[in-house]
């Protein structure tokens, strides 16, 4: 019981190392409960945005890509329960201007510990119209949800020159409902693998401790841990779910205009 007790306080702080190591090396993880599928394209999320330097402000301007038609939900979620909500015409932006004012934000860590809200200064620009085609489904709770609530929604964006001019017009009428408006879509799914670096605990040895006062104390204080870590395939933690517009033929087939 004691073994256990200790192997588990030096694994959490291996953990917490790889995973500050992985968040350096990645990037910042999926965030969010359905966030868009970054593709790695010439004129994809992976492009460095463009920077410039005015005075003391740095200014980087970042292609947001919002029609991939492709998001990210939880691995654990049913897929079953993927139902369509709506579509709405909306106005949407294409990129973002982050703004850094060196010396403000100097200051402002100064006076809050936390900064500024405002560091950097963040605007949406390059407004283009879109249709927003929002689903629902059903997925793990989030763990700082204290009622559990398993109900979630993701959107994907069209242009409006993807629909032709007779799926706007069914999209435009008011007697067009759920049903109607679903015939005009399709999902696919998909769960892709990932090399990970996870802790080898095989040939890892940890030192003896247990908590005192939520805090891990190390029996042998000059002892040390010997963590190694190994690379393994696994499936993602995410399952990838692509929106795409129905073949003219068969859309307009179950869904033709009056």
């Amino acid at each position: 019981m004691f073994r256990r007790t200790y192997r588990v306080g030096s694994i959490v702080s291996a953990v917490m190392l790889l995973g500050s190591m992985a968040e350096a090396q990645s990037g910042s993880r999926y965030a969010g409960r359905a966030v868009p599928k970054a593709v790695p394209s010439a004129n994809g999320a992976s492009v460095a945005a463009p920077v410039e330097v005015n005075g003391d402000e740095l200014v980087v301007v970042k292609d947001l890509e919002p029609f991939t038609h492709t998001v990210a939900i939880p691995a654990g979620s049913d897929l079953a329960s993927i139902r369509l909500q709506g579509v709405k015409s909306v106005t949407i932006p294409t990129r973002t201007r982050s703004t850094t004012g060196a010396r403000y934000c100097e200051e402002a860590a100064l006076r809050e510990p936390g900064g500024s809200m405002y560091c950097p200064f963040v605007e949406p620009e390059g407004f283009t119209r879109a249709y927003r085609v929002t689903y629902s489904y059903e997925g793990p709770p989030l763990g700082s949800d204290e009622y559990g609530d398993r109900h979630f929604t993701f959107s994907v964006y069209f242009r409006p020159e993807e629909l032709s001019p007779a799926e706007r017009e069914v999209l435009s009428r008011r007697k067009s409902g759920r049903a109607e408006a679903a015939e005009l879509f399709t999902l696919t799914t998909s769960r892709e693998s990932e090399t990970r670096r996870v802790i080898d605990e095989d040939n890892s040895t940890f030192c003896e401790g247990t908590y005192v006062d939520g805090a891990w104390a190390q029996t042998n204080p000059t002892c040390k841990d010997n963590v190694m870590f190994k690379t393994i395939t696994a499936p993602s933690d995410y399952v990838t779910v692509r929106v795409d517009m129905v073949p003219q033929s068969r859309a307009l087939a179950s869904a033709s205009v009056e």
